[in-house]
């Protein structure tokens, strides 16, 4: 739902224009509430919500407090509303754009005057304008193409047609699916058999799975070849089980040794162990510890993205949680919630998913994000 960016704006198109590389889409049908930081005016909270919700007679009163109180949170000087729409609200009246404009005025009175443009099919325009300042139709999208915003950001990130592409995941074939689905299928079982077997048994197994993902890592790290069938196999078994998903999100975090390791040793995790995964999700969730994602991520996110595209749909759940929690963690909103329905889809019980599917939903962002928005404006 929501995104950041450190840029800063000054004029109207620009807002516009920086919308849709943000989170990544160019949305319908939604309003998009830009918090404004700061007397230099950076962008920082980026929140989209559907037109029909906000104007809901029975709930959008209340999700509009919401919205509201994230902004706030965020440490709004003042919010800039955009409304995306097929055609031009001021032509019909009661358009439910107009009403979840007024509804999100109403719950943000504190934050003085809130501008509303609108981008339709063919223009853009201010929602406010009745003295002619805005031609019929509004002025033509393609100025919103010229902007020093797009000339800035055109290559960072890539905006895709619709909202579910920003978290597309491609299946690999049917032929390699099988041959994924064999290992999975063999791992699994000497994962139950080790169960069986005794303690020792099942922390060989699940040492070795966590070997498996350090391996492959360590391959796309050097550049060698895409994933093999093997590797993404046991990847995919390994995840079943929560101690091995804790020692790969362990792994997600720099600086962390051999933390990994003692998170799946023994039949319960020694209390130094717990407590490094503690740290390692402070460096992730806590303003005073937070830390930006390191280089590798793009590294994690593509060969989890690789056990998806070659797993079974529905047994997705740990790895698309992962996906998610990184996303979240570089400040791409839109992205970790689609992931997160996607791993609730496959598990609606997942722990992992619905917290931080909730986390997400109240606006909560990465500690190195509110440790950026906490300092002081310069100049």
């Amino acid at each position: 739902m929501a995104t950041t960016s450190s840029v800063r704006i000054t004029q109207p198109r620009e807002v516009l224009a920086l919308v849709p590389h943000q989170v990544g889409f160019t949305p319908e049908e939604s309003v998009v509430a830009l918090s404004l930081r700061g007397p230099r005016g950076r962008v920082g909270l980026m929140a989209r919500v559907d037109i029909a919700a906000l104007a809901d007679p029975a709930d959008g009163t209340r999700l509009a407090l919401s919205l509201v109180g994230q902004l706030e949170r965020d440490g709004a000087w003042s919010v800039v509303l955009v409304v995306y729409t097929a055609t031009d609200p001021r032509a019909r009246p009661g358009h439910p754009a107009v009403r979840a404009v007024r509804r999100l005025r109403r719950a943000g009175e504190a934050f003085g005057e809130m501008s509303a443009w609108v981008v339709t099919a063919t223009g853009y325009l201010d929602l406010d304008c009745v003295d002619g300042c805005c031609p019929p139709g509004g002025r033509p999208l393609v100025e919103l193409e010229s902007t020093q915003i797009i000339a800035r950001l055109s290559d960072r990130r890539v905006v895709v047609a619709r909202r579910e592409d920003v978290a597309a995941i491609r299946g690999a074939s049917a032929e390699a699916r099988r041959g994924v689905a064999r290992v999975c299928a063999r791992w699994a079982v000497r994962g139950a058999q080790a169960a069986e077997v005794g303690v020792d048994a099942l922390e060989r197994w699940r040492l070795d799975s966590v070997r498996v993902w350090r391996g492959e890592v360590a391959r796309a790290l050097a550049g060698s070849a895409p994933p093999r069938a093997p590797g993404l196999g046991k990847i995919e078994a390994g995840l079943r089980d929560l101690r091995v998903r804790d020692a790969v999100l362990a792994t997600l975090v720099s600086g962390t040794d051999g933390l990994p390791e003692d998170l799946v040793r023994g039949e319960k995790i020694a209390p130094e162990a717990d407590t490094g995964l503690a740290r390692a999700l402070d460096a992730i969730y806590r303003p005073e510890r937070g830390v930006e994602p390191p280089p590798e991520t793009v590294v994690h996110v593509r060969l989890l993205e690789s056990v998806v595209a070659h797993g079974r749909t529905h047994q997705q759940a740990p790895a698309c949680t992962l996906l998610a929690l990184l996303a979240w963690w570089s400040g791409e909103g839109a992205r970790a919630n689609l992931l997160l329905e996607r791993a609730l889809r496959c598990d609606a019980g997942y722990r992992l998913a619905r917290m931080l599917a909730q986390a997400v939903s109240d606006g909560v962002v990465p500690g190195w994000l509110q440790v950026r928005r906490g300092r002081p404006e310069s100049g």
